[in-house]
């Protein structure tokens, strides 16, 4: 999908993501951040601009293409903690994010 942003970038993303998730075959599961949180959450958008600062600056950090830069943010222990809209993490400088990332722990 990211190789064809480009191509796929002024489509409507709901409408693009749903043929990628078609086409891969991604079942619906029971993963709910939002029902458990006791205060109104960010929208996508304001998350993938929290995603995005990481991403990227894991991808410097580490030299790393962006690619693998994702699949290390989202299957790290900070990936858990930005989701976790009870906490304050979500609303941390992105540095202390990234450098969260980078220690592999919460200073």
């Amino acid at each position: 999908m990211y190789e064809l942003a480009d191509i796929y970038h002024s489509d409507n993303i709901e409408d693009v993501s749903d043929q990628f998730i078609a086409a891969a075959g991604i079942l619906k599961g029971t993963f709910d951040n939002v029902g458990e949180c006791g205060y109104s959450i960010p929208s996508h958008w304001d998350i993938g601009k929290v995603y995005k600062r990481l991403i990227l600056g894991i991808a410097k950090e580490k030299k790393v293409s962006v690619i693998d830069a994702l699949f290390l943010a989202y299957h790290s222990f900070v990936s858990g903690k930005i989701d976790d809209y009870n906490s304050s993490f979500y609303y941390e400088n992105p540095q202390n994010i990234l450098q969260a990332f980078l220690d592999g722990k919460i200073e």
